[in-house]
């Protein structure tokens, strides 16, 4: 039998019983391996083709740029896309718009569409004080005269000003908040010398009689309490007399009916910020905040323009250390190109996969940064793990045949880690999924994977297959020069004998005879052999990286009576990649110390112990400010507004949606304490008031309850506003309308968990919707991101690790050995449950952007840990100690050199000021640091102990069945001598 060919049996050997099962997968598994095995010698006939046909599609699909486009809508992503908040939104705006509070504008109680808001706060004294109260004034009259124009040039130009925009009321007035008038009361009164109106909090009466809510309006209030602060929300309706106020929010609400009105609004909010920068400037003891209904989108793609320049950085910095990763003494077989090529070959698929995303019409929002780094982690463990094999094959061998034992070793478990990205990134971006965000980003990071695995087998194999080229001509890697031979070398300087340093000189002086026979058998490719002594071409002999391992990786036969070497002697430990050497002799060799192991298992121990402190600790991140770049308006908005306004919730709206007998004093009992404990502002109370103060009774027939309530208390002044919180509906002709629909405005007191206690709050009351005789449903538009706000954004992963724990037994059951899969799936969970805790300890929330992280961390801990466990499985016929310590050498020091790249990439972004890239950078920084503890801590030192076994032997009296062929063959370079066994 000839051993010319990897995949040649050169041996008879003794076939043993085994399972049908494992029959089978060793039949799926060698089909797999002989198909990729075809696929590498085609790729390696045809270079010029893979290589130039992705590039040719990059620049071709990258010329669609032109169709890029920014997602607008921040609602629709960050918020759960199916929620009943959504629903009852929609049925509160269909019975109360907007426009339809003529007489009172609560603030966030209805999504407004166009808004301009400011919060305005004082350096030193009161926002009432005369000169502050003088200035805000001015501010309110500036902003009120302030115009836009247009277009902003040629003879169709229009100047809009505020009155034409602004939501009018039923005597066609711009609406303004009631602090206004409160204020222009106050103002006057000092003016005429007449006292000064009570101002109270959180409701105030107006000198028209009208009872108004300035709890969103007037912030850091102290009263003329017994103890200087404002009294709690129980001690009466009208409230207590405010002392001072350090802050003050105004909102001027803008019709956005049509294109046009739309474009004129959106200038006017621009106009109104600039307005205030330059207000600002000229009153420094005031402090201006302004938000508009814009920020929050430009804030939150405000990200993406910050971390253009960082990450770019992170781009040299990752293309720095793969070259030096690439990069060995020995200038012939030093590879610092294939660094470069892996990241351009990664470039490059990026730049594809957005050409297709343009070309599809799909938008981009900022959660997409974390797609670079997904291929990134990804790209660069491919590319590291095929420059591995490269260096364990036969340097005597051709270079199509070294590049198909390339592809016969890695691409197998390269496409198994790439099915696990798809299935996890797939499953996330179902329709299952309630987040948009999250969706969209796991389509187009699936999209992206995809690609860069076809890059990777097209572009990136044909450079490989380019630098063999190289170094079968004896060329220098770096410089591509063909290195001179000893005798002319002697003769050059010291630097340039250094940088030309190769092993010409142990190829003349090879003692090796040329049929000699050692103990095993280099024909065939074994992963189960762990040293082999053959007498090849003298270039192959001298090589570390092939001498001992050189036929390791690219197996498909399994040898369970090869004889096996435990200590393995480099000629040339000089020549070794430095990782590779130090991982060989030294920290395999310490890691698997009988005195590191306890050391290492109560380091495990104390791993899960704060995971676990950090698990029970997870809070939400249901707050939209939290993923937009920092020190940009809508953060400054957030933090005075979290300081000033936070004693009492967002106004809540009370919708009674259906027809109920309000006339019954059953009912008005239940409603009013529905309503107990809240400040609030409500008609039925106002009414069952004016009834008593008329000794009337409450409790009336229909028709009576009905006409009082139309003729007299809504026709009264300091009542007429409850107009629009009551919608009648027409019975027959001659009757009394019957009220089909009203609302109830309720304020909580918050305390600082202000988001929490809103959305306990909510599930109260709505549990309370269902068992109550009135149906009555409640509304904020902060509701849509608490509703459900848990299952939505950790549904994707838990769908994701139910895709890889079901990928990991499919594969149990077809080609992975058992014990790979379970050992997997562990390691996955260990530090998915890693990551969770130890990101709630760095002050991480759970939101979107960390749920994206922890989807993109069962990917990249299987890159990482997977082969490892792979080729230690694989092994058999000796200990376990010493199979760790050869798993470390092929497939932990790609790892580690995946984990210093990336890891090395995320630090510019860490620079970056925006909560977004913080959290991105956070959670995959904890991804990176938790894999590179499972694969060279955890694994290497549990799996010297536990299953799988290592018991196999070799069968009886197959030692003596050694028998040696020697056949003497040609290729296309040098003359082979070719040892094998019958």
């Amino acid at each position: 039998m000839l051993g010319s060919a990897p995949g040649l049996s050169g041996r008879w050997e003794r076939l043993e019983p085994r399972p049908r099962a494992r029959m089978l997968r060793q039949v799926l598994h060698a089909g797999l391996r002989t198909s990729f095995h075809a696929l590498g010698r085609f790729v390696a006939s045809h270079p010029v083709f893979f290589a130039s046909a992705p590039v040719l599609l990059s620049i071709l699909l990258g010329a669609s740029f032109s169709r890029y486009r920014v997602e607008d809508d921040v609602e629709s992503l960050l918020a759960p896309k199916h929620s009943l908040a959504k629903i009852e939104g929609n049925l509160v705006d269909s019975l109360f718009p907007v426009n339809r509070s003529k007489h009172a504008l609560y603030s966030d109680l209805q999504t407004p569409g166009r808004y301009g808001r400011v919060i305005v706060t004082t350096r030193k004294g009161s926002v009432l004080d005369p000169v502050h109260l003088d200035t805000i004034l001015k501010l309110h009259r500036r902003i009120y005269q302030m115009q836009v124009t247009v277009p902003a040039t040629g003879f169709n130009s229009f100047n809009y000003s505020f009155s034409y925009l602004c939501l009018p009321d039923d005597k066609n007035v711009c609406i303004i908040d009631d602090i206004i008038r409160a204020m222009e009361e106050i103002q006057s009164a000092r003016t005429s010398n007449r006292s000064i109106p009570t101002l109270r909090y959180p409701i105030t009466q107006l000198a028209d009689g009208r009872q108004a809510y300035i709890g969103h309006q007037l912030g850091g209030v102290q009263g003329w309490g017994p103890s200087g602060a404002v009294r709690g929300p129980g001690t009466g309706a009208r409230g207590e007399g405010v002392r001072s106020a350090r802050a003050l929010q105004l909102t001027y609400y803008l019709q956005a009916r049509g294109g046009l009105m739309d474009r004129v609004a959106s200038q006017w909010e621009k106009a109104f910020c600039a307005e205030l920068q330059h207000f600002a400037a000229l009153h420094p003891k005031l402090g201006l905040y302004p938000s508009t209904s814009s920020s929050l989108r430009t804030d939150f793609q405000f990200s993406s323009v910050l971390a253009r320049r960082p990450l770019l950085a992170s781009l040299g910095v990752c293309g720095v250390l793969a070259v030096l990763c690439c990069s060995m003494r020995d200038c012939v077989r030093s590879k610092p190109w294939l660094g470069l090529l892996a990241l351009l070959s990664i470039t490059l698929s990026g730049l594809t996969a957005a050409g297709i995303l343009n070309l599809t019409g799909a938008t981009y929002n900022s959660t997409y940064l974390g797609i670079p780094f997904v291929m990134l982690g990804h790209g660069l463990f491919g590319s590291f793990e095929m420059l591995s094999s490269w260096r364990r094959t036969r340097e005597d061998q051709h270079v199509k045949e070294r590049v198909a034992s390339v592809f016969e070793d890695v691409m197998l478990r390269f496409s198994g880690s790439t099915m696990l990205h798809l299935m996890t990134l797939g499953l996330a971006a179902s329709p299952l999924t309630n987040m948009e965000a999250v969706r969209l980003f796991c389509r187009t990071a699936a999209l992206a994977v995809t690609i860069s695995y076809v890059y990777m087998l097209s572009f990136y194999s044909s450079c490989l297959v380019f630098t063999g080229y190289l170094e079968t001509g004896y060329r220098h890697g770096c410089f591509c020069r063909r290195v001179p031979k000893p005798d002319r070398l002697d003769s050059k300087p010291a630097w340039y004998r250094c940088l030309m340093y190769t092993r010409y000189q142990d190829e003349t002086q090879t003692t090796n005879p040329p049929h000699a026979v050692n103990h095993s058998h280099p024909h065939t490719p074994n992963p189960n052999l762990t040293h082999t002594h053959a007498h090849t071409h003298p270039h192959a002999a001298n090589n570390p990286a092939a001498h001992g391992h050189g036929l390791v990786a690219n197996s498909t036969h399994p040898h369970p009576h090869t004889h096996t070497t435990a200590n393995t002697t480099d000629l040339h430990p000089q020549d070794s990649h430095l990782l590779l050497g130090c991982v060989r002799r030294c920290y395999g060799d310490w890691i698997t110390n009988t005195y590191v192991k306890p050391f290492v298992v109560l380091l495990y121990l104390v791993y899960i112990s704060f995971g676990l402190m950090g698990f029970l600790q997870v809070t939400q991140g249901s707050d939209p400010s939290a993923l937009v770049a920092m020190d940009t308006a809508t953060v400054l908005y957030t933090r005075a507004q979290q300081r000033y306004f936070s004693s009492y919730s967002p106004v809540i709206g009370f919708y009674i949606y259906e027809s109920a007998p309000y006339w019954n004093a059953s009912v008005q009992r239940d409603l009013l304490e529905y309503a107990k404990g809240f400040q609030r502002i409500s008609w039925l109370e106002a009414y069952l008031n004016y009834l008593s103060d008329r000794n009337q009774s409450t409790s009336q027939p229909r028709e009576n309850f009905t006409r009082t309530l139309r003729h007299s208390f809504l026709r009264e002044p300091q009542f007429a506003h409850f107009a629009d919180d009551i919608i009648f509906a027409e019975r027959g002709q001659g009757e009394e309308p019957d009220v089909a629909a009203s609302r109830i405005f309720l304020v909580a007191k918050t305390t600082e968990n202000k988001r929490e206690e809103m959305s306990v709050l909510l599930d109260t009351l709505r549990r309370l919707s269902l068992t109550s005789r009135v149906r009555f449903l409640i509304f904020n538009p902060s509701f849509v991101y608490l509703d459900r706000y848990a299952a939505a954004v950790s549904s994707p992963l838990r769908h994701s690790l139910l895709a890889v724990l079901f990928l990991l037994g499919l594969s149990s059951l077809a080609v992975v050995e058992p014990l790979v899969s379970v050992w997997l799936g562990l390691t996955l969970l260990s530090v998915q449950f890693g990551v969770l805790g130890f990101m709630t300890l760095w002050g991480v929330e759970l939101d979107c952007m960390s749920v994206l992280c922890l989807i993109s961390a069962l990917g990249h801990s299987a890159d990482c840990s997977g082969p490892l466990l792979c080729g230690f499985a694989s092994g058999r016929g000796d200990s376990r100690t010493r199979w760790v310590r050869v798993a470390l050498e092929r497939h932990g020091v790609p790892s580690l050199q995946t984990l210093i790249c990336y890891s090395a990439a995320l630090v510019p972004v860490g620079s970056v000021r925006s909560n977004l890239t913080h959290t991105l950078f956070r959670c995959l920084t904890l991804t990176a640091g938790c894999s590179a503890l499972h694969t060279l801590a955890f694994l290497p030192t549990l799996l010297t102990f536990l299953p799988p076994s290592k018991s196999r032997g070799r069968p009886e009296g197959e030692g003596q069945r050694q028998e040696v062929e020697c056949v003497e063959m040609n290729d296309s370079t040098r003359v082979v001598d070719q040892i094998t066994t019958v």
